[in-house]
């Protein structure tokens, strides 16, 4: 590599260290060069090389880069998941797709390819601004995704290296320049390219006059070469504004055969002399070309000698010229697609033959999961059909929506609908609805749905996909039971009707629940309706139901199986949705470290896509405040509670109402909970939600309202649940009514004996596992009663017990309760100030669950004094056993 040996060294050393380089330059600066040295160098290296090298052409042919990418990992795609598997080989054209391929799971599939393959991995591509959208999409779906991520070697022009990093996501790679050479290393270039015969001061000229870009330099010595004789020290250089105008002379300078076959072959995404031949090229015509340096035929193939000069050919060619050159070969190649490609930019009007091929290519992209390509592929056929081509302008909306262009979908959704009559505008509104629902506008969804709902004709299948649809956008129970009863009246268990008639079924037994009717038969049929495949419309409302009931462990099931089969097909919007479901069932089931993980997996994933990420958040603030952050839960309540309002959102409003009001009776101000949870009660009645499903209030609302002085509203509130446990009992309405019991009648000055009965009773038949928060609330509960009643001992044992299970669960806001009560009950507070520094050490080692014997070994001293020093902590901060030594030592100073 002439003039290049710091560059090279540098950028080899940074990938071997596994950071990502990203090579930047003019056009003709040497960049492939540069490229191709380093995955020459990687590959002798042992380093498993994955690369593809995109020319402009080639931008509009979907996959061909991802194609040679992965083609080295082709002997994996066997044991991919089966969407995975068929994407991998629709891309590879190893066997084309018998349904259409989701262009999500071909992101997956690269992805999972990418996490297979042996190490170390290069990810390399040359002219990234070349890439074509799908395969770009592909790579950095998977790029993104990889921990860790293999380093990448990306070259692209000065003009497009903000795009592409981007693009690529690879912000953090290091940038490489590629600066201009001096003239001593394009001399040695210009002599290895062309031989040495031109003299030195004429070398030195050029050198000068290309500005140190080492291509330039080669096209001005051949322009020096084709004049009749060389310039003499006073004349000039071919005058050259670029190296655009230097190939666009040597193009005119060969002759007529030779010009055409070069003008033919530029317009040909990937040019063979198969194909010029068949357009009526001689292949000697090409003779030329090759020896003026513009392109190489290998074989069958034909490639230009920098993807500059293609594009300066095609630029040359004049517009009619153009158009009577893409019709010759429209009807010369054997490539139906490629013949679509160069119709769809030679037909000027009106043509419903052409407009057939365009759709039929369209059909085909799509198949193959390049839904933006099908999209532009089925627009150009409806302009060329004229009138009569309602459902290309549909299926290039549906095509836009795929891809997850929510924007583009709904501006051609509304144009369509605007331009469309009847049932074809109906299924424009409903597509429409479609995206607004998919970027979060649940108002637009209803409003473009209710709008499809009237353009359609009655009594139809069309009529029950949009009833379908809106019995999963409305928030009103009665609004969403109706629709929902209208859907599964119009669709039927076959064909493409039953993933809807399913959707439809879940929908209406999610709203009659909320309603107050549990209708499990509807469930039941929905999920053998299912036949494994869950709908994407509603498929989580099962594991809603079963973790509202707190069978968690069905509910945990259904999630992870929806999100290995999200996962498989590459839909993260779906997975990120699962992750949320999976962090509520977890933090219920009070198992919190794995509600974090779920949570922090959904944060990330929002994130990434761009969401809101309310539902996330809102759980990362349940969370805080169960383990004693109440300053960050507080945060997330201020904010959630200001969108909801500013944007009118009842969801939002009601989860974050539920949360303010748990943070304010855990700091202690039970009369602002209380008023709080009557407002959450309030905007669920405007609602007509009678059973809020896993939101479970009612229990801290009397636990507020006793703490606030306001029996009545609590014995209001206990019918409420009581009302709510007759309609459904659950372990936690059990727990929670004996628990609410307990409160109003030490409040009250009842005999709480009878209700602390019950409240044991009940805690015994609610398993260890299900519920352990609210079972260690129970004793909490009890052991406030009992100290209010002066029965000291169960007091004690009670509070005890509580703070040692709030302690094992993470639950550090009850656990700080629990020991203020133990320390009411006992009259004795614990200081740190009394315990001897070993007894300190040893005492914080014990509640952190160490033995004597780990302690010993972590101090340095014998067993015997660790036990010593325990047995004088224990004394001495009034307790007997390591579960309130837990307790204690979290309301000690570090």
């Amino acid at each position: 590599m002439v003039g290049r040996d710091t560059i090279l060294a540098d950028a080899r050393q940074t990938l071997t260290e596994g950071t990502s380089v990203l090579l930047e330059g003019d056009a003709g600066i040497g960049k492939t060069a540069v490229w191709r040295a380093l995955v020459d160098d990687a590959r002798r290296r042992d380093c498993l090389v994955l690369a593809c090298a995109p020319t402009e052409a080639e931008a509009a042919l979907p996959f061909a880069a991802l194609a040679d990418l992965i083609r080295p990992l082709r002997d994996l795609v066997p044991a991919l998941p089966p969407p995975q598997r068929a994407a991998a080989d629709a891309v590879l054209l190893t066997d084309f797709p018998e349904e259409v391929v989701d262009e999500r799971a071909i992101g997956a599939a690269t992805r999972s390819l990418l996490e297979r393959a042996a190490r170390p991995l290069l990810v390399a591509v040359d002219d990234a601004p070349w890439l074509d959208q799908p395969s770009e999409r592909a790579i950095r779906f998977a790029l993104r995704r990889l921990a860790p991520r293999p380093p990448a070697l990306v070259a692209c022009r000065t003009s497009g290296t903000a795009p592409t990093a981007a693009a690529l996501d690879l912000d953090d790679a290091r940038r490489v320049a590629l600066a201009p050479l001096g003239a001593g290393a394009l001399h040695q270039i210009i002599r290895d390219r062309l031989g040495g015969t031109l003299s030195r001061s004429l070398l030195a000229r050029i050198a000068r006059d290309a500005g140190g870009n080492p291509l330039l330099a080669i096209e001005l010595a051949r322009a020096v070469l084709r004049l009749p004789r060389p310039p003499g020290p006073g004349e000039d250089l071919p005058v050259v504004a670029s190296m655009r105008q230097l190939v666009a002379d040597a193009t005119r300078a060969l002759p007529p055969a030779g010009q055409a076959a070069v003008r033919l072959a530029a317009l040909l995404t990937v040019p063979t002399v198969d194909d010029l031949v068949s357009a009526g090229v001689v292949a000697a015509d090409l003779d030329p070309a090759e020896e003026a340096g513009l392109l190489t035929v290998t074989g069958n193939g034909i490639s230009f000698a920098h993807p500059v000069y293609a594009s300066t050919v095609r630029a040359g060619i004049p517009a009619a010229t153009r158009r009577r050159m893409r019709r010759t070969l429209a009807g010369a190649v054997a490539d139906p697609d490629e013949r679509a490609r160069q119709l769809a930019q030679c037909t000027t009007g009106p043509d419903p033959a052409v407009a057939a091929e365009l759709a039929a290519a369209a059909h085909r992209q799509r198949a193959r999961g390049a839904p933006a390509v099908a999209a532009d592929l089925y627009e150009r056929a409806a302009e060329l059909a004229g009138p009569d081509a309602d459902e290309w302008r549909l299926a290039a909306v549906r095509c836009r929506f795929d891809c997850g262009d929510y924007t583009a979908a709904g501006v051609a959704a509304d144009a369509a609908a605007r331009a469309l009559t009847g049932d074809a505008r109906a299924e424009a509104l409903l597509l429409r609805a479609m995206v607004a629902w998919g970027a979060d506008d649940l108002g637009g969804a209803v409003e473009a749905a209710e709008a499809s709902l009237a353009a359609a004709g009655t009594g139809s299948p069309l009529e029950g996909r949009i009833q379908a649809h809106l019995s999963m956008f409305q928030e009103l129970p009665e609004r969403g039971r109706d629709h929902a009863h209208a859907a599964i009246a119009l669709l039927s268990e076959e064909g493409s009707e039953r993933p809807l008639l399913c959707a439809a079924l879940l929908n209406l037994f999610f709203h009659e629940v909320r309603g107050g009717v549990a209708r499990t038969d509807l469930l039941d049929r929905a999920l053998a309706l299912e036949d494994g495949t869950p709908s994407w419309l509603s498929g989580t409302i099962p594991a809603i139901w079963w973790k509202g009931v707190d069978d968690h462990g069905r509910a945990r099931d259904r999630l992870h199986g929806l999100l290995a089969h999200a996962t498989a097909l590459g839909d993260e919007p779906w997975q990120h949705e699962v992750l949320t479901h999976l962090g509520e069932t977890e933090l219920l089931a009070g198992r919190f470290t794995a509600a974090e993980k779920h949570i922090a997996a959904a944060r990330e994933l929002g994130e990434m896509l761009g969401t809101g990420l309310v539902g996330e958040t809102w759980l990362g603030g349940t969370l805080d405040a169960y383990r004693g952050r109440l300053d960050a839960a507080d945060a997330v309540v201020e904010a959630g509670l200001t969108r909801g309002r500013a944007n009118d959102d009842p969801w939002c409003l009601r989860i974050h109402l539920h949360l303010a009001a748990f943070v304010q009776l855990s700091r202690g101000r039970p009369a602002e909970a209380a008023t709080t949870y009557r407002e959450l009660a309030t905007l669920l009645g405007e609602l007509g939600v009678v059973e809020p499903i896993t939101q479970r209030f009612e229990p801290d609302w009397i636990e507020a309202c006793v703490g606030a002085g306001d029996l009545d509203t609590a014995r209001r509130v206990l019918q409420r649940l009581t009302d709510r446990h007759d309609r459904l009992p659950r372990p936690w309405t059990t727990l929670g009514l004996a628990r609410s019991r307990v409160l109003l009648d030490t409040a009250t000055g009842a005999d709480p004996l009878p209700a602390l009965a019950a409240l044991a009773d009940a805690r015994a038949a609610v398993p260890a596992d299900v519920l352990p928060v609210d079972r260690a609330r129970c004793l909490l509960v009890a052991g406030m009663a009992h100290r209010r009643g002066r029965r000291k001992r169960e007091a004690r044992a009670a509070l005890e017990t509580a703070a040692a299970e709030f302690t094992a669960l993470g639950a550090a806001a009850f656990a700080d309760r629990a020991a203020a009560e133990l320390t009411r009950t006992t009259g004795r507070t614990a200081s740190a100030t009394e315990l001897t520094p070993t007894e300190l050490r040893v005492a914080r080692l014990a509640a952190q669950g160490q033995t004597n014997r780990a302690i010993a070994d972590a101090l340095f001293i014998s067993p015997k004094t660790v036990e010593a020093n325990l047995a004088r902590a224990y004394r001495k901060l009034g307790i007997t056993n390591r579960a309130q030594l837990a307790v204690t030592m979290t309301r000690l100073p570090d």
